[in-house]
């Protein structure tokens, strides 16, 4: 049977192409919404940090209808971190909308997606979207995305995708660069090109889980496509794994609902093609099939790619502990990334030697610090380590995981970034001038990446685009110096005054402002010098009949240097950590006592 009332989709593209934006669009035009109702910009992006950041996190399902074809569509994320996500999305969908920025051309995500789109053989929509950029080259990006779809061994259909011309913001398309009046002829290509979903619908049941949600009130939440036959509310199913990872066992669809708009639908039964969301069933995860008691037959699922990032989470234990954070024991903490590994296929957690301090690897450190950021908005508080690459045997060979790395930059910039991309074991693959702008391929170590990117925009004065895309694992390269500054740091506990803080900075940049707490042995600035430096940010001016204290008010402070979570974690040397509360993030020494680190550094060396 051939569901020609249905047609599944998703909207792949790089990060900060305009997919969320686009969305929206097809939901109104769709008859999502009231033509008077309200509605805010990316919709889809419903989680806080997602609407700060500007990026999609979680993949989301939405659908709209056109000429009386309901299309399911799935927002993905477009940041390489959170791959996982695209990954098993695509085994829902029978096509996809591949997006595709008129003036930045295919990008190192765009690549990636895409690859996994065509080895699943599904059909490609090309939309190129901002049409509407002063800096638009419409017919140059088509011609470079069909060089990438020969590049990524595409079929012949595949090669002949529609192209379809869109500016997201202003929801036009059109055939040609001229602006559309509406997103008709994107639907009609959807509905003429994308093949609708077909199965037995008499079958035994087959539903692959391909993404989990997570609800306090009900325990996990399976989302995935019927591959054959019905499935009702209240049916028993047998959960079977296609790799056979654990035994079959019994469970029984609860609740059952559809995606209508940005609304789950309760249903009674749904069928072959259709994509739905149910409860009941609390051991499933993702990879799972529901299949029908008499015949258990699992379906195969896509590989996950391995995380590549590590960072220690541990229990808080620096002067100011406890004082800010409502969740601050082990036990909280690893309960709640046990949550996390329930909705989030990339995490893996490991124990450490340690029972206070917990191994948690990721796809990178932006996945790695959305959790931690999300961690500290619920109330928690916890230390973290510097992030560290998961090395591998391979061959008898110890290898390490590699970045193709995509730059785009003004041409004044070109020889300062090469130059700094040098000690980093960075390779150049690639140089093309594009205009006024060049644009440089890299592949260097994922480690050779960190405390990089806040670099890279001073060199370039905030006009640099920097993309990287896991690539791989090659042999080590070496030792790379991960910062060149050294450490300003506390001396004392106590709260910083202007006298003390006036001196220090001379030493090098201060990281706060008067009339902050401080304790000894946290980082309170950079040095331009390589060692650690001890400075006394708490001390006054002694009073005397000769010198008031009104005079302070002469001193001038340079402002401090805010830095955002990431940077904070790529500033971190290994011998620091970062201290995470709800209301700040501290930078931090691992051995506080400046007494004990002195003779531990001088054991080190010695």
């Amino acid at each position: 049977m051939v569901r020609e009332d249905l047609r599944n989709i998703a909207i792949i593209a790089h990060v900060d192409h305009g997919k969320t934006t686009l969305v929206d669009e097809m939901l109104k035009q769709g008859g999502e919404f009231r033509e008077n109702q309200v509605v805010a910009d990316r919709v889809m992006d419903s989680n806080a940090i997602e609407r700060e950041r500007g990026i999609t996190i979680l993949a989301k399902n939405t659908a709209a209808h056109w000429k009386g074809v309901k299309i399911n569509i799935i927002d993905t994320p477009g940041h390489a971190d959170f791959g996982g996500e695209v990954e098993r999305i695509l085994k829902m969908v029978n096509g996809v909308v591949l997006l595709v920025d008129a003036a930045e051309g295919p990008m190192p995500q765009t690549r990636f997606v895409l690859k996994k789109a065509l080895d699943l053989g599904h059909k490609v929509i090309l939309a190129i979207n901002k049409i509407d950029r002063p800096d638009a080259r419409c017919y140059e990006v088509v011609d470079e995305v069909l060089e990438l779809l020969l590049d990524l061994d595409a079929t012949e259909e595949q090669l002949e995708s529609p192209v379809i011309f869109c500016s997201g913001r202003d929801g036009t398309a059109s055939l040609n660069p001229e602006r559309g009046a509406d997103l008709a002829p994107l639907f009609d290509a959807i509905l003429s090109h994308v093949d609708p979903p077909e199965g037995d619908p008499e079958g035994e049941l087959q539903l692959l889980v391909s993404a989990i949600d997570y609800n306090d009130f009900v325990g996990r939440i399976g989302i995935g496509r019927i591959e054959r036959g019905q499935v009702r509310q209240n049916q028993e199913v047998i959960i079977a794994d296609y790799h056979q990872t654990k035994e079959p066992y019994k469970g029984r669809v609860v609740s059952l609902n559809q995606i209508e708009g940005l609304k789950r639908i309760p249903v009674e039964t749904a069928m072959v093609g259709d994509i739905v969301i149910f409860s009941g069933i609390a051991g499933i995860t993702i990879g799972d099939t529901l299949c029908t008691p008499g015949a258990v037959e699992p379906l195969p699922f896509v590989q996950i790619t391995e995380p590549t990032v590590e960072m220690t989470f541990s229990v808080n234990d620096s002067p100011f502990a406890g004082r800010e954070g409502k969740f601050v024991t082990s036990r909280q903490i690893r309960e709640r990334l046990s949550k996390e590994l329930l909705k989030d296929v990339s995490l893996r957690v490991t124990e450490t030697e340690n029972t206070d301090s917990l191994n948690v690897a990721g796809r990178g450190e932006m996945h790695l610090s959305i959790l931690i950021e999300t961690m500290r908005r619920e109330g928690y508080e916890f230390s973290v380590s510097p992030p560290r690459v998961l090395l591998k045997e391979i061959d008898g060979k110890t290898c390490e995981p590699m970045e193709r790395l995509l730059i785009d930059l003004p041409d004044s910039a070109v020889g300062s970034v090469i130059e700094k991309l040098g000690p980093r074991k960075g390779e150049m693959l690639q140089l093309t001038p594009v205009g006024s702008r060049t644009r440089l391929e890299f592949l260097i170590p994922s480690r050779g990446l960190f405390g990089y990117r806040s670099e890279f925009l001073t060199d370039t004065k905030g006009e640099g685009i920097l993309n990287a895309i896991f690539d791989g694992y090659q042999p080590y390269k070496g030792d790379i110096q991960r910062r060149s500054g050294g450490s300003l740091i506390s001396y004392e506990n106590g709260t910083s005054v202007v006298y003390g803080m006036y001196n220090a900075q001379e030493r090098g940049t201060l990281f706060l402002d008067a009339g902050v707490e401080v304790y000894e042995g946290m980082v309170i600035g950079v040095s331009p010098k390589p060692e650690d430096m001890v400075v006394n940010i708490c001390k006054k001016k002694q009073l005397t009949n000769m010198r008031a204290s009104g005079s302070d008010d002469a001193l001038r402070l340079v402002p401090p240097r805010r830095m955002s979570l990431e940077e904070c974690l790529e500033f971190l040397k290994e011998d620091e950590l970062l201290e995470v509360t709800p209301k700040n993030i501290r930078i931090r020494k691992r051995i506080l006592d400046n007494n004990l680190r002195a003779k531990a550094n001088a054991k080190a060396k010695g």
